[in-house]
């Protein structure tokens, strides 16, 4: 049978192997069933382990455990579809078949003798000696899953720094409109005095025409910053599916660690990996490969060595040969590149930072500050050493400061995501 006679060339191609080795990118259950990891970083006992993957895998959230900023960020990632996720476990498994690739292949193969009959049968081949091609091709493999996962970090980091983005433009549209009500109300008070002297001839109507412009004013931001919160809240319940407490709580992040890498750094990385890897296989693939054949027919069977050429030889080979090592050099400068930038962004986020943070102290000192003042010329005009518009003046710039303090509150907030974010600190890697 055809079957029998080539099991010995298949014996004879195997020895010339190894055995194969588990999946390196799937589970074995104790009941010998197979499923995926619990996490998408989760790497198989007995694979290479990867560097990029294994620093993605340990990195922690900075949001602190059990606050609301917490929650939010983990009821992002559980809603989201991670189409990126999708492309690591369909990386993961290109690389699971190319980690194969070092073993027999088997295929048909059909021939024409000389009296015009056609002969079927399996052709088996086994790679003896291909200058580094499939060992390059596992690698890019490998590169590929890297690149994959730093991706779906990317992804799952950007997701949660917007979510909690606008839980906070919520916190703070809430906070401005609840000041700026405060405002109004003592706006309006102001105004009933001015009326009154407008009555008695005390004060001109100009005057309460100036007052009633500052209410429409402070009445169109508070609907302004009302509006604001309300459209963050909505696009945050479209984004997880979830209406989320409103607790006015501080959330400061601190200056996270410069010594942590980037994650476009590390994209920049894994892809020059995979672009060496590839400019590996495509040199391999300009040089001759040895393998050992076996053909196994109805009329007999046998085996030989053979010796060909993946793309054939021409004058133009060298040129391609150096064009190849050249991509390397230029794949390597990609991580530098990437390396500047990320550098500088830290640089000018931490300049921002600081910026604001000297602003969310000096607006509060102005504001206290406006207040005081606010409160002496109160106390002189109602001793009738103050005329009512100055006083309508200083409280007028005294809710312009603490509207500042407000924003530069938040901006802080802001800034610490950005950065966060781009160093995947906003979750833990076990969870994605």
């Amino acid at each position: 049978m055809l079957l029998g006679r080539s099991a010995g060339v298949i014996a004879l191609l195997c020895s010339l192997s190894a055995c194969a080795e588990q999946s390196p990118f799937l589970v074995k259950n104790s009941d010998g069933s197979v499923s995926r990891t619990a996490s998408s970083f989760q790497q198989a006992e007995g694979e290479a382990s990867s560097e990029i993957i294994s620093s993605l895998m340990q990195r922690r959230s900075l949001l602190e455990e059990g606050s609301i900023y917490r929650q939010v960020g983990e009821a992002a990632i559980t809603a989201s579809s991670r189409a990126s996720e999708a492309e690591l476990i369909s990386a993961k498994l290109r690389a699971e078949a190319k980690s194969k690739n070092w073993l027999p292949t088997i295929g048909p193969s059909v021939s024409l003798t000389d009296l015009g009959d056609l002969v079927a049968g399996l052709l088996i081949e086994q790679i003896l000696f291909d200058n580094g091609r499939r060992k390059a091709e596992r690698e890019f493999a490998a590169a590929d899953v890297e690149v994959a996962a730093v991706n779906l970090s990317i992804d799952m980091n950007t997701r949660v720094e917007t979510a909690v983005a606008l839980y906070s433009a919520g916190l703070r549209g809430d906070e401005k409109a609840a000041y700026l009500g405060r405002a109004i109300h003592q706006m309006s008070e102001f105004r009933r005095i001015v009326s009154g002297r407008v009555e008695g001839g005390l004060n001109d109507q100009s005057d309460l025409n100036v007052v009633d412009s500052k209410i429409s004013g402070l009445r169109t931001a508070k609907a302004t910053a009302a509006d604001s919160a309300s459209t963050a809240r909505a696009e945050l319940q479209a984004m997880t599916g979830q209406r989320f407490p409103d607790k006015p709580q501080r959330l400061d992040l601190g200056t996270p660690p410069q010594q942590t890498a980037f994650l476009d750094v590390m994209k920049a990385q894994a892809e020059a990996e995979r672009t060496i890897a590839e400019a590996k296989a495509g040199r391999a693939g300009l040089l001759p490969q040895v393998a050992a054949a076996g053909n196994v027919t109805s009329d007999g069977s046998g085996a030989g060595l053979t010796v060909d050429l993946a793309t054939p030889l021409g004058l133009g080979t060298p040129a391609a040969l150096q064009a190849l090592e050249a991509s390397k050099e230029a794949a390597r400068r990609t991580i530098g590149e990437a390396e500047e930038d990320s550098r500088r962004t830290y640089a000018r986020q931490m300049q921002r930072l600081a910026s604001y943070i000297r602003q969310e102290s000096e607006t509060a000192s102005l504001a206290r500050a406006s207040r005081e003042t606010y409160k002496l010329f109160k106390s002189q005009y109602e001793a009738g050493q103050r005329p009512v518009m100055e006083v309508v003046s200083i409280y007028e710039e005294l809710i312009r400061r603490e509207q500042a303090h407000i924003d530069a509150k938040y901006e802080v907030i802001l800034i610490q995501l950005e950065l966060s974010r781009d160093m995947g600190l906003l979750a833990d890697g076990n969870k994605i």
